[in-house]
């Protein structure tokens, strides 16, 4: 599924910038609730696609 992989991918992004904001570095943690925000959405489309899944069924 697309949608899932994009999700993966969204979150490996923020990995490293994880670490700096835990560090202390404030630009880090903006970067991190930014990509955050992204994931949120791309989690929404994962479970439409999987709803529409499960009523094609």
């Amino acid at each position: 599924m697309q949608e899932y992989e994009s999700l993966k991918a969204l979150v490996a992004e923020i990995e490293g910038d994880i670490s700096k904001a835990e560090g202390g570095n404030r630009a880090a943690g903006t970067r991190v609730r930014k990509q955050m925000q992204k994931i949120k959405q791309a989690s929404q489309v994962v479970r439409s696609r999987i709803l529409e899944i499960r009523s094609a069924q």
